[in-house]
């Protein structure tokens, strides 16, 4: 068991591989131990795997050796999980990009990685009216009270309320990091963090040293809507990560609540977006409780995306390519006007996958990509 585990962590480290890519390899081999070990050019029978990806996988894998990179992340390292194990949270196998290794601080619950304890994502704006302060706090509390389990991101604003909230209520919250567990951020929920991993658990996809790079918080979120049963957006303007995380609650399957508000609050201008394409309402404690009761299993078929594309007439012209800066504009080029998956854009770019999902975030704020099921993505 272990040994798959050594491997688990040097496929994590091969760059241009992301979470999609391997995924796909875990499923076609059955083993990464065994994938690891074959034929490089056995890869190419995989989907959207190419030459110069393979090529890449055997440069990289000949600076690695496993047994030593494990034996010396275990000298300074936490501790971590990876997807083959019974502690990794089951509902995040579901999702197209499952996170190879999830670095831990804290307890882990197995009845929450089942399942059997329902975990409810709390998300929104890091500058918060004193009504998105005041419901994220109380529904927080009174969720912990009823026995859920609270997940945020320990951001600033309404994160940190959440958390929060729910510790006041005397309940479990997972803070879900966009950094290296060695890593405060932002530097004053340092108490926060603490209590947290002493009476919750703190995750991560990203290794010690690692900084809290922009491109990192939308693979954040994912694994935040991954998580949860369903995701809460308390309040949010129109350009938040907080929708990202509900585009991405949609995409698994998820059920997605919202707090109303009026058009004059442009902290919560996305939250009415979401209404208006089909978010619940939280109208109050006692409704949403018994919502999150009935919630139907996740196999049920596949909600209409809060997220749908009106339908426009189609233009004659081909459409300019977009005035950018390069950066931007080497993503935008590695993006085929099928769709594309994350893995090919980050091999063709050659910029690391934090790098990518920080441009893409832009590019699609931006109006210009599409991202699609899968973590596909188009122009």
């Amino acid at each position: 068991m272990e040994k798959e585990k050594i491997y688990w962590l040097a496929w994590s480290k091969i760059k241009g591989i992301g979470a999609v890519s391997l995924k796909r390899i875990y499923d076609y081999f059955g083993s990464v131990e065994l994938a690891w070990k074959i034929n490089e050019s056995e890869l190419l029978k995989i989907e959207g795997i190419g030459k110069k990806l393979v090529n890449k996988i055997k440069e990289e894998k000949g600076k690695i050796n496993p047994e030593q990179l494990y034996i010396k992340h275990k000298e300074k390292n936490p501790q971590f999980i990876t997807p083959f194990e019974r502690k990794y949270p089951q509902l995040l196998l579901e999702i197209p990009s499952p996170p190879p290794v999830l670095y831990y601080q804290g307890e882990i619950d197995i009845s929450e990685n089942q399942g059997l304890t329902p975990l409810i994502g709390i998300v929104g704006t890091r500058k918060p009216t004193e009504h998105g302060k005041r419901w994220t706090y109380n529904i927080s509390k009174v969720l912990a009270q009823n026995g859920f389990t609270i997940v945020s991101g320990l951001a600033e604003g309404i994160d940190t309320i959440a958390h929060r909230g729910c510790l006041d209520g005397g309940g479990r919250t997972i803070a879900v990091l966009g950094n290296g567990l060695d890593r405060v951020y932002p530097s004053n929920n340092k108490q926060l963090m603490a209590e947290i991993a002493e009476k919750g658990l703190i995750l991560t996809e990203y290794d010690y040293g690692s900084l809290p790079e922009r491109g990192n918080f939308p693979a954040r979120n994912r694994i935040v809507a991954g998580l949860c049963r369903a995701i809460l957006v308390m309040e949010a303007p129109e350009k938040s990560g907080a929708l990202i995380t509900a585009h991405y609650a949609t995409e698994f399957n998820r059920d997605v609540y919202t707090l109303p508000n009026t058009p004059d609050n442009i902290q919560a201008r996305g939250c009415l977006r979401l209404i208006h394409n089909g978010a619940e309402v939280i109208i109050t404690e006692k409704e949403l409780l018994s919502s999150l009761g009935a919630i139907p299993d996740l196999n049920s078929p596949q909600q209409l995306s809060l997220f749908a594309e009106t339908s426009s007439p189609p233009t004659l012209l081909e459409t300019p390519k977009p005035n950018l800066s390069e950066p931007l504009s080497i993503v935008y080029d590695a993006i085929a006007s099928s769709p594309t998956p994350f893995d090919v854009i980050v091999n063709q770019s050659n910029l690391t996958s934090a790098e990518v999902s920080g441009i893409l975030l832009q590019l699609e704020l931006e109006g210009l990509v599409t991202q699609l099921p899968g973590m596909m993505y188009k122009k």
